[in-house]
């Protein structure tokens, strides 16, 4: 299990500046790389899964290997969408760390780029220099030096929550796409494998094998929908241009700050500077992410239950396990709620895994499967609220013939934009 933050060191930044944090605080504001101070981030997720990390032996390296190949095996024939190729690797937590801090970097970097922005507009909206402690006026310099030390500041602050929360997750996260999107390529952690095994009384090898049949489909579908990846980290990029801070939100905040008293430097930082009320364009494009996730998270759940069902005696029990964990609020939620409240939460994971068997049912896995070729094809938030209503609206004239509509799609991608679309358009 993650360990619970230290509630006198919220950012767990205790250890990095220590009693003289002025002048700590001075070399982690010499940040220069972005809105996010990565180095920062990094030692703070390195302290957090050192302590407990184990290396991972020869044998459960085969292990994870073997069981993703019976896991290509066991899908081949309910897809069309062919194994995403190569082995399932075996990490550790540090390697999970070191193999998706670029993605991390992609995800994170716009969005808190978006909120220095917002607190700079917000600094010019009302923040005197007045409001700051003693010792952050004397870091202030040049003709814009409000905008400076917004975006330092908001370097460290970002870069001490991304690192706490990759920690955590770090010491969490069973496989490379459990969060729901793309990291890495595929992979098991069996040391966190093992600890999530420990209190369902089910047999080791029959959890790995579930959870690497989750992680080749995931796979199988990011490797083979090539606009799926972008469209999720557009909806989070989406997600952070909605991002306004209030002026009098962060002058309180601010001006709160004890830079002689560290652990009230930190509450400061870690709870006012970033308390975000969610925008309407916010709204509407967590939603769209939200709907993408259920989509993704209800496909891999139907095909993963088709392949384990009648293999796996534990099969059910592990399904509805794992739709909990993924649904009520696992790692990957809690990391990105301590980011900037962005939520990773499939709500709508079993609206989205009976609508995908109905599809499968009446239409056949071709047809199911043939829906990713393009998002105006994929079923909505409202067919998730009725699924009876896909049938109805696939009854519909125009509607209805898919095979037409990804053949229209076919005749546009290959250069003749005068036919119509899926959209009709």
């Amino acid at each position: 299990m993650a360990p619970e933050p230290d509630p006198n060191d919220p950012l767990g930044l205790g250890k990095l500046l220590g009693p003289d944090v002025m002048n700590q605080l001075q070399r982690l504001l010499s940040w220069s790389g972005g809105p996010v101070n990565w180095d920062l981030a990094t030692d703070v997720a390195r302290s957090a899964l050192d302590a407990d990390d184990v290396e991972v032996t020869t044998a459960q390296a085969r292990e994870v290997a073997d069981a993703g190949r019976l896991a290509d095996v066991w899908l081949d024939p309910l897809t069309t969408l062919p194994a995403a190729g190569g082995e399932t690797q075996a990490w550790t937590r540090r390697a999970w760390l070191t193999t998706t801090l670029p993605a991390w970097k992609t995800l994170v970097d716009p969005v808190a780029a978006r909120v220095t922005a917002a607190l700079g507009s917000a600094v010019e909206q009302g923040l005197t220099s007045e409001a700051l402690p003693p010792e952050l006026r004397g870091l202030l310099s040049g003709p814009n030096p409000f905008a400076g030390v917004m975006q330092q500041v908001g370097g460290v602050v970002f870069g001490a929550q991304v690192g706490q929360a990759l920690g955590a997750l770090g010491a969490d996260v069973l496989a490379s796409t459990e969060v729901g999107i793309p990291l890495g390529p595929s992979a098991l952690l069996p040391a966190n494998v093992a600890a999530f095994a420990e209190g369902l009384e089910v047999p080791l090898e029959e959890v790995r094998l579930y959870l690497a049949l989750r992680e080749a489909a995931h796979q199988r579908l990011f490797a083979h929908v090539p606009w799926l990846q972008a469209h999720l980290y557009d909806a989070v990029d989406a997600y952070g241009r909605g991002i306004e801070v209030d002026p009098g939100t962060l002058e309180r905040a601010i001006g709160s700050l004890d830079l002689n008293d560290p652990s009230a430097a930190q509450e400061a930082l870690s709870s006012g500077l970033f308390e975000i009320a969610p925008t309407q364009a916010q709204e509407a494009a967590l939603e769209r992410l939200e709907t993408a996730l259920a989509l993704v998270e209800g496909w891999v759940d139907v095909l993963v239950d088709a392949a384990a069902g009648g293999r796996l005696p534990h099969a059910g029990a592990l399904r509805e396990t794992v739709r909990r964990r993924r649904a009520s609020g696992g790692p990957a939620e809690q990391t990105f709620a301590t980011l900037v409240g962005l939520q990773l939460r499939p709500r709508r994971l079993r609206e989205a895994a009976a609508l995908w068997a109905r599809i499968t049912e009446e239409q056949g896995l071709e047809a199911r499967d043939a829906l990713w070729a393009h998002p105006d094809l994929l079923p909505t938030s409202a067919h998730l609220d009725d699924p009876a209503s896909w049938g109805a609206t696939s009854a519909e004239p125009g509607t209805g013939d898919w095979d037409a509509a990804l053949r229209d799609l076919d005749a546009d991608l290959d250069g003749h934009p005068d036919e119509p679309g899926p959209s009709g358009t």
